[in-house]
């Protein structure tokens, strides 16, 4: 069963799900999903306007009580993007809350309803959620994603970070994608423990989740990055169990900040909407800063280039695969698009680059698109770039990426979000920690850097 203790025999836990203010003991949640679970019971595909509110938690599990699949949909889509995710999901209805002038018929979420009917278990192969991509070259693409996969995919992790019904997970992470959703909410009720969502991700929400008896937090670079800065804040987490990030890659300046002032090394993951989570560090192993970890049990990994492996030598740059229980199996309804990504020997081309060490801990480079720059002859990775920068106290955040050269091919441009110093003196201390070929050659001060939902910044839109 993907829930086991979502049934009406379970043990009840009075705050089983809190957010913000509104809470669910186990039993409420029960009862009221599976009410839900009776309303829509027969549709194919509905859509959960995806808030961070107690009936987005309940239509979800009403869905998958039901067997039917759920499209999350983010609350700030413009009009394009969710006309876009309706029509392509066969979305039948909104469940629970809508937008404004709702173009399908919406079925309401009765909190207070309950139902102790028991709905049989789906098969693993059925499709739970229908996830869309962050969209960042078009409109975002449908990720079927598999209630065996999502089991699969949250056995490992507990796995990796001794993840059990006793831990209560807090974040203020959205509830349309796999890190937020997935991990955030189905996670802590597969696990039976509790989830804290504290609907903003604010260093004061977290610092307040402890009082209600969080252990593990999660959060995107964005928000350590702000914990880091309010030293009360961070040091009221020094108690919990364990500190995770993820959605983008976690500066180091930021991950010494937070060790230095809470006694704990955030455990990085790395994992994409298609693959769900695919590599992490331990709770019981090192934890390395700029390094995500080494592959969950099940998934194996690989670097190519065109059609050669490449070595696992720590130096070597190279395209990153994955291949485990936890992913997806296509694009929904882009066949094109599916034989793209996902290889015919079942590994999954991730579009990332990365380095794998001789111990098999690996470190993401960056997006090949973006990432990967060729400059001069040689294969730079931005990320190294911008862990020397971000360690200029005058810089509060950076993205480095290449730029078209008629002479190198592409040229070295980092946009730096801070206080004004010299390109020079940024230029020099890039020269003096890394190989002068990979000094930039060019220094642009920007107020803020491009980001979507989840904190990642937006390369593309930098020229």
């Amino acid at each position: 069963m993907l829930f086991p203790t979502l049934t009406p025999n379970a043990p009840d836990i009075p705050d089983a799900i809190t957010i913000g203010d509104d809470q669910l003991s186990r039993e409420d949640l029960v009862g009221a999903a599976t009410a839900v679970a009776e309303r829509v019971a027969g549709a194919r595909v509905l859509a959960v306007y995806a808030r961070p509110t107690t009936d987005t938690v309940l239509a979800i599990v009403g869905c998958l009580i039901a067997g039917v699949a759920a499209v999350p949909v983010p609350p700030d889509s413009g009009a394009r993007e969710m006309e876009h995710i309706l029509g392509d999901s066969g979305a039948q209805a909104w469940l629970g809350a809508a937008p404004d002038d709702p173009t399908l018929p919406v079925i309401p979420v009765r909190r207070y309803a309950r139902s102790w009917h028991r709905h049989p278990e789906p098969p693993g192969s059925a499709t739970a959620l229908i996830l869309y991509t962050s969209g960042t070259t078009g409109l975002p693409k449908g990720v079927p994603i598999s209630r065996s996969a999502i089991a699969a995919g949250l056995d490992a992790l507990a796995g990796a970070w001794g993840w059990t019904a006793d831990d209560a997970l807090a974040h203020g992470l959205p509830l349309f994608h796999v890190h937020g959703l997935i991990l955030g909410m189905l996670g802590p009720l597969r696990r039976a423990g509790r989830l804290i969502h504290t609907v903003t991700p604010s260093a004061a929400n977290y610092a307040a989740a402890m009082g209600r008896g969080a252990t593990m937090f999660f959060g995107v670079p964005t928000v350590w990055n702000r914990i880091a800065a309010d030293q009360s804040a961070a040091q009221s987490l020094s108690s919990a169990r364990l500190l995770v990030s993820g959605s983008a890659p976690l500066p180091v300046p930021v991950f010494e900040k937070i060790r230095d002032l809470t006694g704990h090394e955030i455990v990085e993951r790395y994992g994409m909407t298609e693959t769900m989570i695919t590599v992490s560090t331990r709770v019981d192993g090192e934890r390395r800063p700029g390094w995500v970890g080494l592959p969950l049990a099940g998934v194996e990994t690989r670097l190519r280039e065109g059609d050669s492996d490449l070595p696992h030598d720590g130096e070597t740059v190279g395209d990153l695969h994955v291949r485990g229980p936890m992913m997806s199996t296509g694009y929904l309804d882009q066949p094109e698009k599916t034989a793209e990504s996902w290889l015919d020997d079942g590994f999954f081309a991730t579009g990332d680059v990365a380095v794998i060490g001789p111990d098999g801990m690996h470190r993401i480079v960056g997006r090949r698109a973006t990432d990967l720059i060729k400059s001069g002859g040689f294969r730079i990775g931005a990320g190294e770039i911008e862990t020397v920068l971000l360690a200029h106290p005058a810089v509060d955040e950076v993205a480095v990426i290449g730029i078209p050269d008629d002479d190198l091919g592409q040229r070295i441009v980092a946009y730096v979000v801070g206080g004004r110093v010299p390109d020079t003196e940024l230029i020099d201390m890039v020269s003096a920690e890394l190989s002068h070929h990979k000094r930039p050659r060019e220094i642009r001060f920007v107020e803020s850097l491009p980001r979507n939902a989840m904190g990642k910044v937006q390369k593309k839109l930098l020229d």
